[in-house]
């Protein structure tokens, strides 16, 4: 009778092990990109990423960054997996302009704004750079986007204009000048918005013989 009873707790067990691993990949097909404690978060160890990777049903993207084998993204995929290892991470600059389709810009890394007091996160084997904004730089004009496979933080396009001309000697004026000309000939921010984000960014003086060349 023990081993009988031995044999059905270990095919209960085995059972409940298969329904859990099911749940679990349900579960990260609904994330598209997450990371190894989003899962654990879930009430779902490691053990059952581990299988799921072994099944192939999910597939590693970099350290601690994963993707199920069914999610395809777009060409933000770079965007998500920043948002996933540097949640404080708004993306800006040239990776903004990128998002918004301002200017002609086509980097090679995600650029991420931190909070001035905060320390610069590894990136691992990620291509991330990383600057440092004020308070005020920080928290303005940073939008939610809802993409495929999870939601990034990104600034907004006037903002991410003054942020180019802040920037102008890291990038150069040109490209400053490029995405003010583009994104206001595509309608892709008003005068008020610029002069807000411009004010903000302590760069109105700067910009305003490139405002004036647009009226």
């Amino acid at each position: 009778m023990l081993r009988f009873h031995t044999i059905n707790e270990e095919v209960k067990t085995n059972r409940n092990t298969g329904t859990q691993l099911v749940k679990a990949g349900n579960y990260v097909r609904s994330l598209g990109v997450f990371r190894a404690r989003d899962i654990v978060a879930a009430g779902y160890s490691r053990e059952y990423l581990r299988r799921l990777v072994g099944q192939e049903q999910v597939r590693q993207l970099g350290r601690g960054l994963y993707a199920s084998v069914n999610f395809d993204g777009d060409h933000n995929i770079s965007l998500v997996e920043a948002a996933k290892r540097v949640p404080r991470g708004v993306v800006c600059l040239i990776s903004a302009l990128q998002f918004h389709r301002i200017g002609t810009q086509s980097p090679h890394q995600v650029w991420l704004a931190l909070p001035r007091d905060t320390n610069f996160p590894s990136s691992g084997n990620l291509p991330f750079r990383f600057c440092k904004f004020s308070t005020a730089s920080y928290s303005f004009g940073a939008q939610e986007h809802s993409l495929p496979g999870g939601t990034v933080r990104i600034y907004s396009p006037a903002k991410t204009v003054a942020d180019c001309f802040k920037y102008r000697h890291k990038y150069g004026i040109d490209v400053a000048v490029e995405a003010l000309r583009d994104g206001w000939r595509e309608k892709k921010f008003t005068m008020n918005d610029l002069t807000k984000a411009a004010a903000v960014c302590r760069v109105s003086r700067v910009i305003q013989p490139y405002l004036e060349m647009l009226t």
